[in-house]
């Protein structure tokens, strides 16, 4: 490959990583390609076998350098932000009857989940909800006064 098309390669990879959250994965990929190019220009009659293996041993050289030091300084998205931290303290609604510690479906933020009732009173079908704690998939809940 010329290595106008390793820095093509490099540079698409990383502008992917603005599109598609890879945790850094296309960063370091693509800071790969970009080497291989600029090693590909100053040899330009290396052998496309041997290209493709610096590319791999650049890969896993960046990956094994930097991908922690990158994490680190730069959280991904969804780092840090369980379900059940964004969801305790919400209100629904119940779709079904729960009796005390029975098991059932409620309605929070317009998607049906699995709920159990960890109040000493039961909740009828429609009435609200708050969401104590997450366990799995499942939400813990109260109704409400």
């Amino acid at each position: 490959m010329p290595w106008w098309g390793w820095m093509v390669v490099g540079a698409l990879l990383l502008a992917s990583e603005m599109l598609v959250p890879s945790d850094f994965w296309l960063v370091l990929v693509g800071l790969a390609a970009l080497a291989v190019g600029l090693v590909t220009l100053l040899a330009p009659d290396l052998p496309t076998a041997a290209q493709w293996a610096l590319f791999a041993a650049f890969a896993l050289a960046t990956t094994w350098l930097f991908r922690g030091a990158v994490r680190r300084r730069f959280p991904s998205r969804g780092s840090g932000t369980r379900v059940d931290d964004t969801l305790v303290g919400d209100a629904g609604h119940a779709l079904e009857p729960l009796a005390p510690g029975a098991s059932g479906r409620v309605e929070l933020r317009g998607s049906p989940w699995s709920a159990r009732n960890a109040g000493a009173e039961p909740i009828a079908a429609g009435e609200r909800v708050r969401v104590e704690r997450v366990e799995g998939l499942t939400l813990v809940v109260r109704r409400e006064s």
